[in-house]
């Protein structure tokens, strides 16, 4: 399968876990895409840099577009290309992201650490003995240490 073919996939797979096997519907919200805003500029700019001075090159038979140039930068836009860099690693990029915040928010709703604690784990595995308070933590639950 060629990277396109492979990045539109991600794409698909991406909206689908979104929107129908973990119904967080992130999409549908305002607030992922101003937050999708920021991370696409960053990923343009570092994508940029990147394939702009040739130190990532992709072959033409796999990309929309041509292949990197052997001599100088490839096109800034056009030829399948945005900002140096191929259209399919936006698409990569944004199923990343989606899948990323997806298993956050479901995983998050699942009450997965809802209290956070800092220190040592309470129970390395299960039958041991919890951690004891570390000195100075007079009354301070097992296993948290300090006052957050």
């Amino acid at each position: 399968m060629s990277y396109t073919g492979l990045a539109l996939a991600g794409v698909v797979l991406a909206v689908v876990a979104d929107l129908l096997i973990f119904r967080t519907r992130l999409l549908t919200r305002r607030v992922f895409w101003v937050s999708y805003a920021i991370i696409v500029s960053f990923q343009l700019l570092t994508n940029g840099v990147l394939t702009g001075f040739g130190i990532v090159r992709y072959s033409g038979a796999e990309i929309i577009g041509d292949s990197s140039p052997t001599q100088g930068p490839p096109p800034f836009i056009g030829d399948g290309r945005l900002v140096f860099a191929p259209v399919e690693d936006l698409l990569f990029g944004f199923a990343l992201v989606v899948l990323t915040l997806v298993l956050w928010v479901f995983l998050g709703r699942r009450g997965l650490q809802r209290t956070p604690y800092s220190g040592p784990p309470r129970r390395w595995f299960p039958g041991a003995a919890a951690a004891e308070p570390a000195a100075g933590d007079a009354g301070a639950t097992p296993g948290r240490t300090g006052n957050g």
